[in-house]
């Protein structure tokens, strides 16, 4: 499999017959019969793993999808693994209306509220003469660790690791790495608690002048 897929993203004619099949020009949902013959038997879905009706799921067979078990992607979510693999853990929770566009890695008992944004694709702009939608793609992963919260309207960016038992406050920006059990606020995200295991108890960081 891995050979032919190389064959094909090396062979322009191929790469563009390739994707002619998978979605129309215009369109870049998959087509239908991927949607109702491919994706069932190539996606992993976890026992008692749920999927609201009106969850739109992008996902193509070239890149990985896989849900865990009883995670729950609620309704008027989009997921999209066109660029790179969408990893979801057990337990994780993706709220109404937030966007997950790869390569991300999703940990356990992840919880993303209401229209939270992760997404690892960035769109070239440096050529002016050309829209930045028809420049090239860049795709950097982003790993959010096992039981973390995520705030409502928070945004990750690409190629950001968010730390195991961190908390993002709602509508903050996330432009660095996370650490573990730390409380991020704010655009751009700023650490302003961290747990401190020796006393067992959250304390606040200083803001940085």
């Amino acid at each position: 499999m891995s050979s032919l897929k190389s064959k094909i993203k090396s062979n322009k004619t191929l790469k563009r017959i390739a994707l002619w099949s998978l979605m129309s020009k215009n369109d870049p949902r998959p087509r239908f019969w991927i949607r109702a013959f491919v994706n069932p038997f190539v996606n992993r879905k976890g026992k008692g793993a749920i999927v609201r009706c009106y969850a739109r799921m992008d996902i193509f067979p070239f890149n990985q999808f896989n849900l865990g078990a009883y995670s729950i992607i609620e309704d008027f979510t989009v997921t999209n693994n066109a660029v790179g693999n969408v990893l979801i853990g057990n337990e994780t929770i993706v709220g109404l209306g937030s966007t997950i566009i790869g390569p991300v890695e999703i940990g356990n008992n992840v919880m993303l509220a209401q229209r939270v944004v992760v997404s690892g694709l960035n769109h070239s702009y440096e050529d002016v003469s050309t829209p930045p939608s028809k420049q090239p793609v860049s795709c950097k992963k982003i790993v959010i660790e096992d039981n973390v919260w995520i705030g409502a309207n928070a945004i990750i960016t690409a190629g950001i690791t968010i730390g195991k038992h961190s908390v993002v406050g709602a509508g903050a920006v996330v432009t660095k790495d996370v650490p573990q059990d730390s409380v991020v606020v704010g655009n751009p995200a700023r650490v302003i608690k961290m747990y401190n295991k020796e006393n067992s108890v959250w304390e606040p960081v200083p803001k940085q002048p």
